[in-house]
């Protein structure tokens, strides 16, 4: 049998892309309707994954007030607004594109996800930012054995696992709780937010003879329905221990950002903001 392959899909799409969303978007601040439409786009400001931009004309109850700043943001140049609904105001917090951007942005409005307190597509809130279409998460069951070692010591082993396949990242390998010596684990503050797995449960460190080593094991206890295979499964990052797949060692490889690291602290449900967010090395 061939050995376990350490190639995947790349990102494809270009920055500057623009597509239209299928969906009706909804963004709300305290219970008031920012926007409400069905006009939405994705642009890509970067490859990792979209934002939405809004048509002006679909503002409900929020109205904006022109900063006079001009950045050129990843799609192009954009001006810079304050938004207020009703006596809520967030400062910087939307962008109207200008021109020399995309002829499909002009007259629309990118708002900063974190300025608004929740944001819908349907009657379903999305988290973190939106979920690309042309990204997938496939979590798969798998006979090949997986062992985790660090400095020479094996913190996991196990005869079976989850495989979970996403655009961009490396293949993850999520292992039963009974598989993980806890013994050797230690329990951290970090928690990470991803729009397509949820909001993980718990990072896991490791202090080995060659000196610490922080959050290389995360759990998901109640994932997303796209990823709901993981639930209660810890994974390591590739990256940062030696993993063997069917007893043949897995050579190591960066991976890219693409979800989000929270600040400490109570985790945000989406219907208040979660503070800055920190890109992040993800799961």
């Amino acid at each position: 049998m061939a050995i376990e392959s350490t190639l995947h899909p790349s990102l494809i799409v270009p920055v500057g892309h623009v597509e239209p969303v299928p969906r009706r978007i909804r963004g709300l601040i305290g219970g008031h309707v920012v926007f409400d439409t069905r006009r939405a786009l994705y642009v890509w400001e970067w490859q990792a994954y979209p934002q939405f931009t809004i048509p002006v004309e679909d503002l409900v109850e929020g109205a904006l007030h022109d900063d006079a700043h001009t950045e050129r943001l990843g799609a192009g140049p954009a001006h810079r607004h304050t938004l207020q609904v009703g006596r809520e105001v967030r400062e910087g917090a939307a962008w109207v594109w200008g021109e020399g951007a995309p002829e499909a942005l002009h007259g629309t409005v990118r708002f900063e996800w974190e300025a608004l307190d929740t944001w819908l597509e349907e009657d379903e809130p999305v988290f973190v930012h939106p979920r690309s279409p042309y990204s997938r998460v496939d979590a798969l069951r798998s006979s090949s054995s997986v062992r985790v070692e660090v400095d020479g010591e094996v913190l996991a082993e196990a005869s079976q696992c989850v495989k979970l396949f996403e655009t961009g990242l490396p293949t993850r390998y999520y292992l039963d709780r009974t598989d993980v010596d806890w013994n050797r684990l230690q329990r951290s503050d970090t928690v990470t937010r991803c729009p397509y797995k949820g909001t993980t449960s718990s990072y896991w460190s490791f202090d080995g003879a060659a000196g610490p080593h922080p959050d290389i094991a995360w759990t998901y206890d109640f994932p997303t329905i796209h990823a709901n295979r993981i639930a209660g499964m810890t994974a390591f990052y590739n990256e940062r221990v030696d993993l063997f797949i069917d007893g043949v060692p897995l050579p190591k490889q960066p991976s890219r950002a693409l979800c989000h690291t929270l600040p400490p602290g109570p985790v945000s449900t989406g219907t208040s903001p979660s503070g800055p967010l920190r890109r992040s090395h993800h799961e």
